[in-house]
């Protein structure tokens, strides 16, 4: 009777230890990932509302992107494979100095939007996102079903996106850009609940091992995937919610 008691508290203390670390881990994610969107922010700010600055990378009358403006927009997409490739040969330090150059660059990628649209309109749609990410992650958080199986299928559906904003991109048709828009709020809506339970789920699958090194990594790995999920996110409902200048 005594050992079964003995085992029982044991496994209560390491329930309680795993909740603790689970709820640190969490705060790292996501505050790692505001600092991430705080960067951007003010990067696109920064560009966006200056005529000089935003001339570097796009027509100042028309909007459409220079060369050097091409391969801003295109190298974040770079930049999160090579991260996902190289996150094994990275330090938690410089995983985290990854991710914030990313967040930079990708501010720079975005800062037309404040040359398009008002700024009442992009600070409204900001705050639908955050409110609709927060209800979205912590039910992916809290959730008793299992959504892992969502993971095939929204990624088929990303892939699908990819291409299709590509190929619009030449075509430039709004009726070909509204569906991207719906799909987009869709699948992004979707991976927001599936990336917060995958992260929770990892690290109950790993947090018995307490490896400092991989769990700083795992932090910035899930914060990248919940900053992807937000930024796309905002820009699809902007897409909606934006009044243009």
């Amino acid at each position: 009777m005594a050992d079964y008691q003995s085992a029982r508290a044991g496994v209560g203390v390491r329930t309680a230890a795993i909740d603790e670390g689970l709820r640190t881990h969490m705060n790292k994610v996501y505050g790692t990932m505001s600092v991430g969107l705080l960067v951007t922010a003010l990067a696109a700010w920064a560009v966006g509302s200056s005529d000089v600055l935003l001339a570097l990378f796009r027509d100042p009358v028309t909007l459409r992107p220079n060369i050097l403006g091409w391969i801003i927009m295109f190298a974040p997409l770079g930049m999160v494979f090579a991260f996902g490739a190289a996150i094994n040969k990275l330090s938690a330090a410089g995983a985290q100095l990854f991710f914030y150059t990313f967040a930079a660059l990708m501010g720079l990628s975005l800062s037309w939007i404040f040359a398009v649209f008002t700024g009442v309109s992009i600070t409204q749609t900001f705050l639908v996102t955050a409110i609709s990410f927060a209800g979205l992650s912590l039910w992916g958080y809290t959730t008793k079903k299992d959504i892992s199986g969502w993971g095939s299928f929204l990624i088929m559906g990303l892939i699908g996106l990819i291409v299709a904003s590509i190929v619009n991109i030449f075509l430039g048709s709004p009726a070909i850009q509204f569906a991207i828009s719906i799909i987009g709020v869709l699948i992004f809506a979707g991976l927001t609940a599936y990336d917060t339970q995958k992260i929770k789920t990892d690290y109950i699958q790993h947090a018995q091992h307490m490896d400092s090194e991989w769990l700083g990594k795992s932090a910035i790995m899930g914060a990248l995937n919940l900053y992807l999920d937000f930024i796309n996110l905002f820009m699809f409902l902007l897409q909606f919610m934006g009044n243009r200048n």
